[in-house]
């Protein structure tokens, strides 16, 4: 489980480095400012949960035993889909209903980092 957070947090932060460059080349200009910044948000939480899943990679390998730090990469990575890919595709498409979507991916991300801190609190 370890290598697979690894892995996928490696993936995203590369990714999310790739799309930042992209809004900083190919979207500014073409967008409005208020949808650039949204899909400038969306790059910045993914780079956050791509470090935050190396960090539960990390916790897995360390604290084998809990379920917690299995669950916190998993809500990472869940966070990330429905947080981040709604803002791109609300920036991008102009879908107004996928903010309605972005909150449940903040949910996930807080519900993972306080599974990450039951990980480290229970051992």
């Amino acid at each position: 489980m370890a290598r697979v957070f690894f892995l996928l947090g490696s993936l995203s932060a590369g990714l999310a480095v790739a799309l930042g460059a992209f809004a900083s080349h190919g979207l500014r200009g073409r967008l409005p400012a208020d949808l650039l910044a949204t899909f400038e948000t969306g790059v910045r939480y993914e780079m956050y949960h791509a470090l935050a899943l190396l960090a539960a990679a990390w916790a897995v390998g360390h604290w084998p035993h809990s379920s917690f730090a299995a669950y916190a990469g998993w809500l990472f990575v869940a966070g990330t889909i429905l947080f981040s890919f709604s803002l791109y595709g609300l920036a991008l498409t102009g879908w107004r209903w996928l903010g309605a979507v972005t909150p449940l991916g903040g949910i996930a991300f807080v519900i993972g980092w306080i599974c990450l801190a039951l990980a480290a609190w229970r051992g």
